[in-house]
């Protein structure tokens, strides 16, 4: 008990006073930890929000897609129907001549591309 009176005669700092400021030091560094990590949550709850934002445009996108692809699937079923229609009437000189139009539009697109 006398040494820590003496200490304090002497100018020391007591027992009390160097607990008293390893708290604080201690006590300092949580805030720099906690505000650092309060920063970084901020960042994922923005991250998130973003990804949910991006999730949302996506799924739009693909029910537009889906309602083009049906639509277009339902042209080309009528297109098929027709095509077999005409063959069952026996229409085979005009498949001769549906199948060489065909063969011409590949052969120019060909050649076009070739070109370049």
């Amino acid at each position: 008990m006398r040494r820590s009176h003496m200490a304090q005669d002497m100018g020391y700092p007591s027992q009390s006073q160097g607990y008293q400021h390893s708290q604080d030091i201690i006590e300092n560094e949580n805030d720099r930890q906690e505000n650092l990590l309060s920063t970084k949550v901020r960042a994922l709850k923005s991250l998130t929000i973003d990804i949910g934002n991006e999730v949302r445009d996506q799924n739009n996108m693909l029910k537009g897609m889906d309602d083009d692809f049906d639509s277009s699937g339902g042209l080309l079923h009528a297109s098929m129907k027709k095509l077999k229609a005409i063959t069952s009437m026996g229409g085979y000189k005009q498949m001769w001549y549906l199948l060489l139009f065909c063969l011409f539009v590949f052969f120019v697109c060909w050649l076009i591309i070739r070109s370049r």
